[in-house]
């Protein structure tokens, strides 16, 4: 059983600004993004939480499932931005990890940099795509797509990014400006369920918006 790929949510983004100090004399922006969930693809996936409660894992719970999908995204993101490919072993899948090392190369600098992601400039995560799903010796899979928005301050061109949203950002005092842009990256965790195999998540797809596809 698999759901077919779909967009999750739409994104409203907003630049608030806030006081950074008590007395209210320096002024700093930041960034919210908002998701506002498709209902049907909502209730789907909750479906698919609730048969893998039921068959798989009864301990699984999604929050704290997105919680490590962060953490992971951030680690991985780094990695691959330094070109550290030999550290993905264990986290991504082994066919992927090859394909992920013949892109970066090709990659300038400054894509590079964009693919790091900081646990900070994560602004909004949702689960997307949910598989459940058996191969033709019995084996048992659930992959879970996520996707992340996240800020980055690397200079990029203007149109190499498609869809990325382009803030300035007031980070100090008068003519202090940062201009940051949000990304999308979309990372699919996949584990086996087959009895007697070890309980890891595998990274088993990893796309950067038009960074790394």
């Amino acid at each position: 059983m698999r759901l077919s790929p779909s967009l999750p949510v739409s994104v409203v983004t907003v630049v608030r600004p806030y006081s950074s100090d008590r007395g209210g004399q320096k002024q700093r922006q930041k960034v919210v993004v908002v998701g506002i969930p498709n209902p049907f693809i909502w209730f789907r996936t909750r479906i698919y939480y609730f048969l893998i409660r039921a068959y798989f894992d009864k301990e699984f719970n999604i929050e704290e499932f997105t919680e490590g999908a962060k953490q992971a995204f951030s680690h991985v993101s780094r990695l691959l931005s330094q070109c550290q490919f030999e550290a993905l072993e264990g986290l991504v899948a082994k066919d992927l990890i090859g394909k992920l090392e013949e892109k970066c190369n090709l990659l300038p600098s400054s894509y590079k940099k964009a693919l790091s992601v900081d646990p900070d400039e994560i602004m909004y995560t949702t689960p997307g795509d949910v598989g459940i799903y058996y191969d033709d010796n019995g084996r048992k899979f659930v992959s879970i797509l996520m996707r992340f928005w996240y800020l980055t301050s690397v200079r990029l061109p203007d149109d190499s990014v498609e869809g990325a949203r382009i803030f300035q950002m007031a980070i100090g005092g008068e003519g202090d400006s940062e201009t940051k842009r949000l990304l999308t990256a979309n990372y699919e965790f996949q584990r086996e369920f087959t009895k007697g195999v070890p309980p890891d998540w595998t990274i088993t797809k990893i796309e950067h918006s038009k960074l790394l596809d």
